[in-house]
């Protein structure tokens, strides 16, 4: 129940960071996961250390959910970074 209950606020977390950085038609729900649940890990990486919340990988809080946030947004700037410096 866990998994699925991490899956779910892992795929809103990812919406949510799609929707901030203007990414949302260029990806569907298996993509919001992955960027929701990559951005948890990046933001407990980056962010937790300095605010001391856990992310949703940890247990879900809004604390949890605000730094997950943060951390697919961070990951959605740097994909973006990379990808307009591709050739088309």
């Amino acid at each position: 129940m866990g998994f699925l209950i991490w899956l779910i606020i892992g795929g809103i977390v990812g919406w949510l960071a799609s929707l901030i950085m203007r990414t949302d038609g260029q990806q569907g729900i298996l993509l919001n996961i992955v960027v929701g649940i990559v951005g948890a890990f990046l933001g407990g990486w980056l962010i937790s250390p300095l605010v001391g919340v856990g992310t949703i990988n940890q247990g879900i809080s809004i604390g949890s959910v605000v730094v997950s946030l943060i951390g697919a947004v961070i990951l959605l700037a740097i994909v973006n970074l990379f990808r307009r410096g591709r050739v088309r």
